[in-house]
């Protein structure tokens, strides 16, 4: 029993994270191949039974594997992100949830021949998208401007509204009468709302209050901060059974808005556990799924789903954003993205068990209901949602574009030179005559302090990949890379050399408070500005089969300083310490060469 339960927990932990990587590999929303490893190793197979290897607790465990996820996903909401967008983001959560629960509950009625108690149930369980497929199918289109803010908001509310929706159509579904039923709504609309929600607050003011004071240390602050949000979920759903997920979403937003103190280490850490929730969680509920529950699975259920993803969607957007600063290519966007995930998931089988329990019938049917709208909302929108955005030139799922921080003369004349080769280039610069120069010479800049919380509410990151560092600091440069550490990838943040920067000093940096090391060793800042002042200037050179990188090099004796890389595709890869490219015929070499 203990061998057979630690392979059924190594397994879940094993495929979810291979999964995860396995899908950033071939570049597809990891939910895809989540739900796909989950069913073979689960009905397919046999080898993971949850049922059995959680009895009781599996429920709990998912629910609060689920408010851990919400909480963090309320850390990456902010007030901020709303100033252009929360009129739609408002309608969103309120107008179009009416809509889709309306059309939802007569397509459940008519199409899956449920009664109507159960049939406005379900569609009130899936009107939720979710930051567990939100969250990672943004990563992947690198949405910027306002429809990835408006998505992220809708994704992240929407779950605590549609799990109450759906606990208040439970409860006057059990209730015996109409009298019953009207008082059930209203008190559960307050501890709901008002009470759950005050609880968030309360507990976000307390985790506040901690930090402030310094009554934990550095090493507990992510740990206590766990504990409060499981205790916050935990009171809340004493106050009104299964509706915590309010509160902790509260207290995630609370903690993320406020000035008093640092919480980014804390969202960090939850990131990374959201990581492994997500993938385990997905894992045990296909899992949890048997074969024979798929036997009623039809053409209802197709018709079902088809009518969910271009009749309710587009409808719910239309109406959210009449009228709206939205444009056309926006509006599409939002209507070709809504995937349902884990919370839809989880509702649904802790209603279905409590249903079947007091007897109702058809209760059996709303989770392999509920798992074939996850399934095919996921494989639908994950598969079209990429090239919609790419055709409405609103998604950039590999972005090649650059953050500049610094603007002096180096940095602008490659700014320059990358605009013209067609790639988006942003600059930073707290130097006001940096930034006016920047903008003479049309670049797009920001004239603020790159470590400053202004700054990282300001720069739109849609359509760049790449961090370059560029100011004549290393300590400033050095700052900023941790500054956006947590939003590029460690391969794709740079900052120039120094001397001390390529060996082990006690001047050196560590690691990990460094980028890395752009073009070559002893490429100092200094060095780079002295060619350019000496008459160097930084061009763009195409190589031929004639005129290749050897031709190159002999052309300019040893003289050039290779920056870049344009490969066919388009893709560019900067010289760096640790990889000097190899290029080859048809590439392009951007790199600074004395004037001939």
């Amino acid at each position: 029993m203990l061998l057979s339960a630690l392979v059924g927990l190594a397994s879940i932990i094993i495929v979810g994270i291979t999964a995860e990587w396995l899908s950033w590999r071939i570049r597809l929303p990891s939910i895809l191949l989540l739900l796909l490893f989950g069913f073979i190793i689960g009905p397919l197979t046999g080898i993971l039974d949850p049922d059995r290897l959680f009895g009781e607790i599996l429920i709990p465990v998912v629910s609060l594997a689920v408010a851990i996820i919400l909480f963090e996903g309320g850390l990456n909401l902010r007030i901020s992100e709303l100033r252009t967008v929360e009129s739609v983001v408002i309608r969103l959560i309120s107008l179009g949830t009416l809509v889709c629960w309306i059309i939802g509950t007569a397509a459940a009625y008519f199409f899956l021949d449920l009664d109507l108690a159960l049939a406005t149930l379900l569609g009130a369980i899936l009107i939720v998208t979710g930051p567990t497929v939100i969250l990672p199918l943004l990563r992947h289109l690198r949405l910027g401007g306002r429809v990835g803010s408006v998505l992220k908001w809708e994704g992240i509310v929407i779950d605590p509204i549609g799990a109450i929706l759906a606990i208040i159509v439970f409860q006057v579904i059990a209730a015996s009468g109409a009298q019953e039923a009207g008082s059930v709504i209203v008190l559960s609309l307050i501890k709901s709302v008002l009470v759950n929600g005050a609880i968030g607050a309360i507990a976000a003011f307390i985790v506040i209050f901690l930090l402030r004071s310094y009554l934990i240390p550095d090493y507990l602050h992510s740990a206590v901060t766990l504990v409060m949000v499981i205790l916050a979920f935990t009171i809340a759903n004493i106050v009104q059974e299964d509706s915590g997920l309010l509160a902790v979403t509260v207290m995630g937003i609370v903690l993320a808005n406020q000035k008093e103190v640092s919480v980014r280490h804390i969202a960090e850490f939850k990131e990374n556990l959201r990581v492994l929730l997500i993938s385990g969680l997905f894992i045990i509920l296909a899992a949890r799924l048997s074969l024979s529950e798929f036997t009623h699975i039809g053409i209802g259920s197709v018709a079902f789903l088809v009518i969910l993803i271009f009749i309710a969607r587009p409808l719910a957007v239309m109406v959210s954003t009449f009228k709206s600063k939205l444009n056309w290519k926006e509006r599409c966007l939002l209507a070709s993205v809504a995937p349902r995930g884990i919370v839809a998931a989880a509702v649904s089988s802790i209603f279905a068990l409590r249903l079947v329990e007091r007897g109702f019938d058809g209760a059996e049917l709303l989770v392999p209901a509920t798992f074939f709208v996850i399934a095919g909302t996921v494989l639908i929108y994950g598969l079209t949602a990429t090239p919609i955005g790419r055709m409405l030139k609103l998604a950039s799922p590999n972005p090649q574009g650059f953050l500049i921080v610094g603007a002096n003369q180096f940095a602008r004349t490659l700014a320059v030179t990358l605009m013209a080769e067609g790639y988006k280039v942003f600059m930073v610069d707290d130097n006001w005559l940096n930034i006016s120069r920047a903008r003479m010479a049309n670049i797009p800049s920001l004239y603020a302090n790159v470590l400053s919380q202004y700054a990282l509410d300001e720069i739109d990151l849609g359509g760049i990949g790449y961090l370059l560092a560029l100011t004549s600091d290393n300590e400033y440069n050095s700052l900023s890379i941790i500054q956006f550490a947590y939003i590029f990838d460690r391969a794709h943040i740079f900052q120039l050399c120094t001397e001390q920067g390529i060996k082990y000093s006690r001047d050196s940096f560590s690691n990990h408070l460094r980028g890395r090391l752009l073009f070559g060793k002893g490429i100092t800042y200094e060095h780079l500005i002295s060619r350019l002042l000496s008459g160097a200037s930084i061009k763009s050179t195409s190589l031929t089969a004639k005129f290749d990188y050897s031709a190159f090099k002999d052309r300019y004796a040893e003289s050039a300083i290779p920056l870049f890389m344009i490969e066919d595709s388009g893709k560019i890869i900067p010289f760096t310490v640790d990889n000097q490219p190899k290029p080859k015929a048809g590439n392009k070499i951007i790199s600074i060469v004395d004037e001939e």
